[in-house]
């Protein structure tokens, strides 16, 4: 009896042992085990593609053959999802593109930030043939770079949500908590060595929302990011200006550009907590066409003309607080940059107009900025100024080391 009590006793005790230690072990895996990097933004990482060097060459020649003369290598293409925050302030899920190029080199980091997209497949993390992210994105990648290319909140993961078009901080902090989930990749993978230097670069939409991410780099993330260089196209950098021209003056009537200028303004409406009718803004048939369709009504006049008086009174003599409030608020023209930065802009430009970046340029440089520079395109126009930008771009950072 004696032997049959101390086996069951010691039976127990190793059991006991044994799921203590099991369940220790576990506690320490899943929270506190130093060696593992704690993830603050990055959600989740997969594999989308890779392209060999010929690929990419063959693809950028459409560009320009000038262009594809800088490829170097191929690349390896991963979807990151990542922790944001919505305009509200609630916390989403969003994605982009993590463009590693094949290299045994050191390299630097390119955040690019893509111009006006018109549906999710377009989005870089769906990196669809001809999309801007698999052409432009693959293309910088085989130059040497990694690169990071948000999908902006409203594409990719989080397509289920409207896009904030045009909105200053929602697209800065989405790219930004971009980069940090691409850094917190890099720090868990061997393909390739990021030597900590950053570049940003984006056209159109992607102008405003690069310079729009600098100035919170700069302003909030100084000491997360060794940022080097910033190229902005043809952004809508002088939100104030940009309204009380399209107000005032006759403009090419373009159904394709008019469908901005109203998307920018239904964006700012809802974003800012406005919610007007529709008729407090534009004439009838207009307001009907827009409450039914949106930002796709086909509008092929001058956009001046669907404006009621009442609403061009109100911009004009300043009573509309609440709207010029609102546009005021997307102004990333008027600071001072501490990163060298180039303002590229096509004189012609009918879709963005050239004041933009001059009124920026002429902004900076009054508050003292010394590295900036102001790049006009002459007689450019918005598509036909973007290879010029391109080639300038990457001269550009090829000379800021």
């Amino acid at each position: 009896m004696k032997q049959r009590y101390n086996f069951q006793t010691l039976r127990k005790a190793w059991v006991l042992v044994a799921f203590t230690t099991l369940f220790l072990s576990s506690c320490n895996n899943s929270n506190d085990d130093p060696d593992i990097p704690k993830d603050d933004y990055l959600v989740e990482s997969s594999v989308i593609t890779e392209l060999s060097k010929e690929q990419i060459v063959q693809q950028s020649a459409a560009i320009s053959p000038l262009v594809a003369g800088f490829v170097r290598n191929g690349v390896k293409v991963y979807r990151l999802t990542y922790k944001t925050k919505n305009t509200d302030g609630s916390d989403i899920t969003a994605s982009g593109a993590l463009i590693l190029p094949i290299t045994t080199q050191n390299v630097a980091m390119v955040s690019v930030q893509h111009g006006t997209i018109s549906s999710d497949d377009q989005a870089p993390s769906n990196f669809k043939a001809n999309s801007e992210g698999s052409t432009i994105g693959s293309l910088f990648g085989a130059m040497g770079y990694i690169i990071a290319y948000p999908d902006y909140i409203g594409y990719g993961a989080s397509k289920d949500l409207p896009h904030p078009y045009e909105h200053r901080a929602s697209l800065a902090s989405a790219s930004l908590d971009m980069l940090r989930a691409a850094k917190e990749f890099l720090k868990k993978q061997t393909d390739v060595k990021w030597d900590e230097r950053l570049y940003l670069a984006g056209y159109s939409e992607g102008g405003f929302a690069t310079l729009s991410l600098q100035k919170k780099i700069e302003e909030e993330a100084s000491s997360e990011f060794n940022l080097r260089a910033s190229s902005c196209g043809a952004g809508a950098y002088d939100k104030t200006a940009f309204m009380k021209y399209l107000i005032n003056n006759e403009t090419h009537g373009i159904a394709g550009f008019n469908s901005s200028y109203l998307w920018v303004t239904l964006t700012y409406d809802r974003i800012y907590g406005l919610n007007r009718p529709k008729s407090v803004y534009f004439k009838e048939p207009y307001a009907a066409q827009i409450e039914k369709l949106g930002k796709d009504d086909p509008i092929n006049v001058s956009f001046n003309t669907i404006f009621t008086e009442s609403f061009i009174k109100g911009i004009n003599d300043g009573t509309d607080t609440a709207f010029l409030n609102a546009v005021a608020d997307n102004n990333v023209y008027d600071w001072k940059p501490r990163t060298p930065t180039q303002l590229y802009h096509g004189t012609a430009d009918r879709l963005v107009f050239f004041f933009n970046s001059k009124n920026a340029y002429d902004a900076m440089t009054k508050r003292g900025a010394t590295n900036v520079t102001l790049i006009p395109v002459q007689n450019g126009d918005h598509d036909t100024s973007l290879s010029t930008y391109l080639l300038g771009t990457l001269t550009f950072f090829t000379s800021t080391q």
